[in-house]
């Protein structure tokens, strides 16, 4: 699969952007366990604008994690085409994504992400401009509409693509949906399978296993699967999912040690880029939900006093006794 002239290879695998969590650290991790490509967390084509420090912040991007994607949001035309225009200049990224999909109500309430949705006129205004302004590939992350009643997206598709975008990204849940329910994969492969498609279509949703991986390969056709949440405190997921796509086997499981090592780095990481408070905050989202502690019995005091550290010293204290009690378990 390639976007222009950036070759992801075979049936690749990426990770999506999602805020506070694909920072430069964790989108390096996930790199290295073979994630094709990585998006950073979106950020407000507003704040890059008025040259907001935080957000400014999210364009740092390493070498080593490239090809790598930037996303940017917001719902006027000038503010995202200058917004554009700064992070291809700050940052240098491979590819410029748009968010038309994020369903939190500080976002798509206001009209921008998916509230987009509502206003498509504007989304592809936006998208128009945008890919004129830049000369790197421009791409889109959307949904199958706002609701159940108005699932535009195979037409939405179309149109998304006569604007010039080189990829498209489909989440398969509406706006109403958020992130409940199961996500529907069938107006993707329409998408995928409609003859006057001939962007690369990338699916994303509920995509938590190997099988599953190779499952919307097969059934629907996308050029590539974007993995999200499945990635929390599991970055290691990449790897199973390349092995098991290139040669059929599942990888022997990792040891539990070797988790919670890679737990550690993650940690570590974090507090590096930030500092020691703001980072273990930082880490906790993907502490509570990886799946390594799944199962655990006699497990929710530990797991209460883990996400109420507050020091390094503190958190791998408990690290090492959960590593005591819990060494010889494998996750369920």
């Amino acid at each position: 699969m390639k976007i222009r002239n950036i070759d992801l290879g075979e049936r690749p695998v990426v990770l999506a952007p999602m805020e506070d969590v694909t920072d430069l650290g964790f989108r390096l991790m996930c790199k290295e366990f073979g994630a094709a490509m990585v998006y950073s967390e979106f950020a407000s084509a507003d704040a890059l604008v008025r040259l907001v420090n935080k957000t400014m912040q999210k364009l740092a991007i390493s070498p080593d994690e490239r090809p790598v994607a930037i996303q940017i949001y917001g719902k006027e035309v000038e503010p995202m085409v200058e917004a554009a225009r700064i992070v291809v200049e700050q940052a240098h990224p491979d590819v410029l994504d748009l968010n038309f999909g994020c369903p939190v109500k500080r976002v798509a309430g206001k009209g921008a992400g998916a509230g987009m949705l509502q206003n498509v006129p504007q989304m592809l205004a936006i998208t128009r401009a945008v890919v004129d302004a830049v000369d790197i590939p421009v791409t889109v992350k959307t949904r199958l509409g706002w609701d159940n009643d108005h699932r535009i997206i195979v037409d939405l598709a179309e149109q998304l693509q006569d604007c010039g975008i080189e990829a498209l990204t489909i989440h398969g849940r509406t706006r109403s949906q958020m992130y409940t329910g199961e996500a529907d994969w069938t107006l993707i492969g329409e998408v995928k399978n409609n003859p006057r498609m001939h962007i690369p279509i990338i699916g994303n949703g509920d995509v938590t296993t190997p099988q599953r991986a190779k499952e919307c390969f097969d059934r629907y056709g996308v050029d590539a699967v974007m993995i999200g949440r499945a990635s929390f405190g599991r970055p290691w997921i990449f790897k199973e999912v390349t092995h098991y796509l290139q040669t059929g086997e599942e990888l022997p499981p990792p040891s539990f040690e070797w988790k919670m090592d890679v737990l550690r780095q993650e940690v570590l990481q974090s507090v590096a880029r930030l500092d020691e408070y703001r980072g273990i905050l930082h880490i906790r989202r993907h502490l509570a939900a990886t799946p390594l502690f799944k199962g655990l019995p006699n497990f929710r005091d530990t797991r209460i006093a883990m996400l109420r550290a507050d020091t390094v010293e503190e958190l791998f204290s408990i690290f090492e006794r959960i590593k005591e009690e819990y060494g010889n378990k494998t996750e369920e």
